[in-house]
């Protein structure tokens, strides 16, 4: 694995949303601490080349408070011809979950782009390229910043009013589910006697989709993109499926 481009300082100064405004604060943010590193971040990227392939490359954060975020990046493959994007870090703190057992406690994230998706370190001075990496790691942060948790369903907006993260794409919120596009040993990764870590989709959404699932669920929202054909592969300017046009109304 090679060092890449280092995130920007501002991701690191507090949990934000895309365009500045604090974001999912149904919580006390947390007392400043330095990171405790990253501890089984070899664990973690043997996990993903295993299942996903070889790491070609790792965006290293320079700047980082209560846990260290890194962006591991799986390039494309004739089996699988898209871009991964794994973070590691978030695990290293538990969630604060509901008391159930069955909740996950550590998690990580993913989300998968389009195979010519620009990563080279000129393109992360621009937000149209950027903001994939910025949404990955301000959620990996969320959890520990406000005493909370993520987990299946849970939607987060682009700020109090939700806002599209670049000028390029209309998608202002996001969805955090199991994703369906990884081989099923992926999910999880269990670290003996220490932890057990589940990987979860980051699915970009559109105001209309976060609405709908708010409304009536998330089985309501998946039922949509069963009908459109939507996975956790982000495709850009995708059809809304929540649109009346395009709905089941």
């Amino acid at each position: 694995m090679e060092t890449s481009v280092s995130s920007k300082p501002e991701d690191a100064a507090k949990v934000v949303s895309l365009s500045g405004s604090p974001i999912y604060q149904h919580g006390e943010a947390l007392p400043w601490a330095a990171p405790p590193g990253e501890e089984y971040i070899e664990q973690i990227s043997d996990h993903i080349e295993k299942h996903l392939g070889p790491i070609e490359t790792v965006f290293h954060e320079l700047a980082s408070d209560k846990v260290h975020i890194d962006v591991h990046v799986v390039r494309p493959t004739a089996d699988f011809p898209y871009v991964r994007l794994v973070t590691s870090g978030m695990s290293d703190l538990p969630m604060r979950t509901p008391e159930d057992p069955r909740l996950p406690k550590y998690a990580e994230l993913l989300i998968t782009l389009p195979a010519d998706w620009k990563l080279a370190p000129a393109d992360m001075q621009d937000e149209r390229w950027y903001w994939p990496i910025r949404l990955l790691k301000v959620l990996a942060r969320l959890p520990h910043e406000f005493q909370t948790w993520l987990g299946l369903g849970h939607t987060v907006p682009n700020g109090d009013r939700a806002v599209p993260y670049a000028e390029n794409t209309k998608f202002c919120g996001a969805l955090v589910v199991p994703s369906v596009t990884v081989p099923e040993g992926f999910h999880t990764l269990a670290i003996p006697d220490v932890k057990e870590i589940s990987f979860y989709a980051v699915v970009p959404i559109y105001e209309r989709e976060m609405n709908l699932k708010l409304r009536s669920g998330l089985d309501a929202l998946l039922e949509r993109f069963d009908k459109h054909g939507v996975s956790d592969i982000v495709e850009p300017g995708r059809k809304d499926t929540a649109a009346r046009r395009f709905g089941l109304w």
